[in-house]
């Protein structure tokens, strides 16, 4: 490991960024560099603006991860090799696309949960829907933060760096506790195969997508497609926008009120002009009458 690379991580650690994200940025200043051939000390604006350039055209990388390469690259020039620059000029971030995510019918969790053939992970991504976690904070949930007295979970440590309670569903302590009895964990809710280790994300992912391929329904699915329907289903049953922002976590409300646009209850709620014309609109053509001489 080059001074350099350990001043970075440092940096990193000092500022109690995640560890995924830790990983990411050196991975990405690796890549960087690799590409160069030279030290980032060696390197300044021109490479960068290049660098962009075949991540974009050549590598054809999506937005998402263009950012991350982004981010990277700022924190260690601005944070570890402090330079004075304009980053927002020298290092510029894409336009990010405003999409909307397709979200699951409750009839469609319900198919889609059936066909999870694991106890174990069919309890991970049932969880995810009935609290709203993200697939992160799901596997590392320890048998301590049920709190069936007051019927919460206790969410340690989520994005952010912050802890919050959502509600604990009947129907879900009913699920956990069958899953307890049969496997009796201790240190993790949901423990992996290496011990003292909890499941891993990637191995969630993959059985949601054995599920998938399973239940046959078009739309795309994964575990976070269940905490976008936990929160638009909630917000159709009537939940308020606040109430939502807490239990999903949200810092801002602006992350949350996004999915006013696609719950049905307000989408639908007003009629469209067609439905208000005076007479109903034929799709049948009247021939025209033969035109004299």
């Amino acid at each position: 490991m080059t001074s350099l690379q350990q001043r970075f991580i440092e940096d990193m650690q000092i500022r109690n960024l995640a560890v995924n994200t830790q990983e990411s940025y050196v991975l990405q200043v690796s890549l960087f560099a690799r590409h160069f051939q030279k030290s980032p000390e060696l390197l300044g604006p021109e490479q960068i603006r290049a660098y962009q350039v075949y991540l974009t055209n050549e590598k054809k990388l999506s937005t998402g991860s263009i950012i991350v390469a982004i981010a990277a690259l700022r924190f260690l020039y601005r944070v570890t090799l402090k330079k004075d620059w304009s980053f927002r000029d020298i290092i510029p971030a894409p336009k990010v696309p405003k999409t909307m995510p397709i979200i699951l019918s409750p009839e469609e969790v319900v198919q889609f949960l059936d066909c999870v053939r694991s106890r174990k992970h069919r309890a991970i991504l049932t969880t995810c829907y009935a609290a709203g976690l993200r697939i992160s904070e799901t596997v590392a949930l320890t048998p301590v933060a049920i709190d069936s007295k007051r019927m919460v979970l206790r969410v340690e440590q989520g994005k952010g760096k912050s802890d919050r309670y959502v509600m604990l569903s009947a129907k879900l302590l009913e699920i956990l506790r069958a899953w307890w009895r049969v496997e009796k964990p201790k240190d993790w809710l949901f423990p992996g195969d290496l011990p003292g280790r909890h499941i891993t994300r990637n191995a969630v992912e993959d059985e949601c997508q054995k599920a998938h391929r399973i239940c046959k329904i078009p739309k795309p699915i994964t575990p976070h497609s269940l905490r976008h329907a936990f929160a638009v289903h909630l917000l159709e049953q009537g939940t308020d926008v606040r109430t939502i922002q807490l239990l999903l976590g949200h810092r801002s409300l602006a992350t949350t009120a996004k999915y006013l646009r696609i719950a049905t209850s307000k989408v639908c709620s007003t009629s469209s002009p067609l439905d208000l014309l005076p007479r109903p609109v034929s799709i049948e053509v009247k021939p025209k009458p033969p035109q004299p001489f």
